[in-house]
């Protein structure tokens, strides 16, 4: 079975809340046990820096982000659960990419658009207050994804954007570089459920009506009490459509309790007692996980080994593919350096080559090209790109012979042409030895 790479980033400038859960963290542990998934999950502590100029609550929200994903069930033993500022080749790949994206493609950024129109409505000069940050967090925000060669990006509708501006970068790196990066897919699920706050409103932060993740019981309790309803007397039927408690319920009952919650609302039930209802419903999923998240918040240093040795699986692919991307612009040791005379450029354009890639299957490939580009050799799949990278070296010291299987015919390429090209960077390698 191919394996798919899922990656998804949390932003740490604030406290997670119910709709956070509704919308992301539950679904998100949900799809990373599903199997055939490779799940990423990353703190995006370099994004928090756009947005905010608090350390103190930067790190805050780093520690309840992280032990709220803990506590909600995900599993840093199945998935790859890392800190964005412990990959230190993410900031390196963001420069790469910068240097093959188009400022007009930032211009068009949704979040430097809508400042730049709010700074034209009030009167002030366009770019007043913008940061060169915000204006190229879109390359951030790609080399995270393209990093970690993820296939599907889950995103709202309103974040596509930011995805079909990563698949822009890999292509114009790819076109310039040959194929490094994979193109990334939003992954759009339209029935991931919206939270009304407590003023009836999007539940958010920057309406300042959530209700915390984690609250204490008597919290929670008293903020249920808070959330807006109509001045309906006891006894007289409500209405279900627009009631923020109602919706809020929804989200955390059985159909069934849903059901008998709306026939209670046909029936006149009494506003304190559906907030009853509804807070004892909700209290009883997030009892056993706040226990258990007050338990990770009394031990920080708990969640930083685990986001440490998050790190380390993910560094265990950075750091490999960063190598073969500065190989690839040029960076490279000088003592790699031909020694023939003529351009490295040009002995390298009189070779032929083998290049590696990954197919949307998931498996690994390499083809033979020779000078000209033309195609000699086509492998079938491998399941990593290791034993993509020793059936080169096989077919490269034993010869054809030796892959017997793992070669798909390529019409009009001869067997004497594909042995003669293979020669040749045998010969090749021996010189530059």
């Amino acid at each position: 079975m191919s394996t798919t790479r899922f990656l998804t980033g949390i932003t740490t400038t604030g406290t997670p809340h119910l709709g956070n859960f509704v919308g992301s963290i539950r679904p998100s542990v949900a799809a990373s046990l599903q199997p055939g998934v490779q799940s990423f999950y990353f703190l995006a502590d370099y994004h928090a820096l756009i947005k905010c100029e608090d350390p103190a609550r930067i790190q805050r929200s780093t520690l309840e982000i992280a032990a709220s994903w803990l506590a909600a069930g995900l599993d840093p033993e199945k998935v790859t659960f890392y800190r964005q500022s412990d990959i230190p080749e993410i900031p390196e790949l963001t420069w790469l990419l910068t240097c093959v994206t188009g400022k007009g493609v930032l211009n068009r950024a949704h979040a430097y658009k809508a400042s730049v129109d709010k700074n034209t409505a009030a009167g002030r000069e366009q770019d007043d207050g913008v940061t060169a940050g915000l204006f190229m967090y879109p390359v951030l925000m790609g080399a995270d994804i393209l990093m970690f060669k993820a296939h599907k990006v889950p995103v709202g509708r309103d974040q596509i954007q930011h995805i079909e501006m990563a698949r822009d970068m890999a292509a114009s790196f790819n076109h310039l570089y040959g194929e490094h990066f994979v193109l990334p897919e939003a992954a759009i699920d339209d029935h991931v459920a919206t939270l009304p706050g407590l003023d009836g409103r999007k539940m958010s932060k920057s309406y300042d009506n959530t209700i915390p993740l984690f609250s204490s019981r008597e919290q929670l309790k008293k903020l249920i009490g808070s959330i807006l309803t109509d001045s309906r007397a006891p006894g007289q039927a409500k209405e279900v459509e627009g009631s923020a408690l109602f919706q809020i319920y929804q989200a955390f009952a059985t159909a069934d309790e849903t059901e008998a919650l709306r026939k209670a609302y046909a029936d006149g039930i009494a506003w304190g007692d559906a907030k009853q209802v509804l807070f004892e419903r909700v209290d009883q999923v997030i009892a056993p996980m706040r226990a258990k998240y007050e338990d990770l918040m009394n031990n920080p240093a708990r969640i930083e080994t685990t986001l440490l040795a998050g790190a380390e699986r993910a560094r265990a692919l950075a750091t490999p593919f960063i190598r073969e991307l500065r190989s690839a612009v040029g960076l490279r040791s000088l003592a790699q350096a031909s020694s023939a005379a003529k351009p490295v450029k040009a002995a390298k354009a009189a070779l032929p080559s083998f290049k590696q890639y990954r197919e949307a299957d998931g498996k690994f490939y390499f083809k033979l090209v020779d000078a000209d580009g033309r195609l000699l050799l086509q492998s079938t799949g491998f399941d990593a790109p290791k034993d993509a990278g020793q059936a080169i070296a096989r077919l490269q010291r034993e010869g054809l012979g030796a892959l017997a299987g793992h070669l798909a015919p390529v019409d009009g390429a001869a067997e004497a042409e594909v042995a003669a090209a293979l020669a040749a960077l045998a010969a090749h390698a021996a010189a530059a030895a």
